[in-house]
């Protein structure tokens, strides 16, 4: 009799503790701005990822009221974050920027971090290039959230230079504070309904 041999397909990016069923992924609630905030910024070793993060963190900073921020490195750019660093970011952050995703392994790994982060109540803006939209966009399938809004910047980030990246940094300010804030609408519907659950 000839024996059965099962294949199975491993994703590497995919950690015991992630749920991978189809179906739209919770998000984390937002608030109206980033007033007071703490901006974690998540940079992948990826050659000026780091300054990328830091000029748009600073923008954060200096034009819209953060607090302060959380720099952190991952070391380990096409794995996926672990439970402690999620929980770690959980408890130091309020909103985190997660870049740059600008090689298929590490663009497939930052979509899948920020939706373990926006699972773990932390709104997370997650930066990735236009040359890998399609590994961006299939992990976010594969983690069951295809409408998931990673920001795509132009390709390549590696090259640019003290100057360019400045300027990419002002660029991206913009999608990343849409990303990390409640449109007006959703505060101002949110506040309407605290208002009417206060008995009178």
């Amino acid at each position: 009799m000839a024996s059965t041999i099962a294949s199975t397909i491993i994703d590497p990016t995919v950690s015991s503790s992630v749920s991978t069923k189809k179906g739209r992924m919770p998000r984390a609630a937002r608030a109206a701005s980033l007033a007071g905030a703490r901006v974690g910024l998540l940079e992948n070793t990826k050659r000026n990822a780091a300054d990328l993060l830091d000029g748009i963190g600073e923008a954060l900073v200096r034009d819209l009221g953060a607090a302060e921020l959380v720099r952190k490195t991952k070391k380990q750019f096409a794995l996926p974050l672990t439970a402690e660093v999620v929980a770690e970011l959980s408890e130091s952050c309020d909103v985190v920027v997660v870049g740059v995703g600008d090689c298929g392994s590490c663009s497939a790994a930052a979509v899948a971090d920020g939706i373990a982060l926006e699972r773990a109540g932390i709104p997370t803006a997650v930066i990735c290039t236009e040359a890998f939209a399609s590994t961006s966009q299939a992990m976010a399938e594969l983690k069951g959230d295809p409408d998931f809004p990673y920001i795509l910047t132009e390709h390549p980030v590696a090259n640019l230079d003290a100057g360019q990246l400045v300027d990419r940094a002002a660029h991206l300010v913009p999608d990343v504070v849409a990303r990390l804030t409640a449109p007006a609408s959703a505060s101002a519907q949110s506040a309407a309904d605290s208002a009417l659950s206060v008995p009178v």
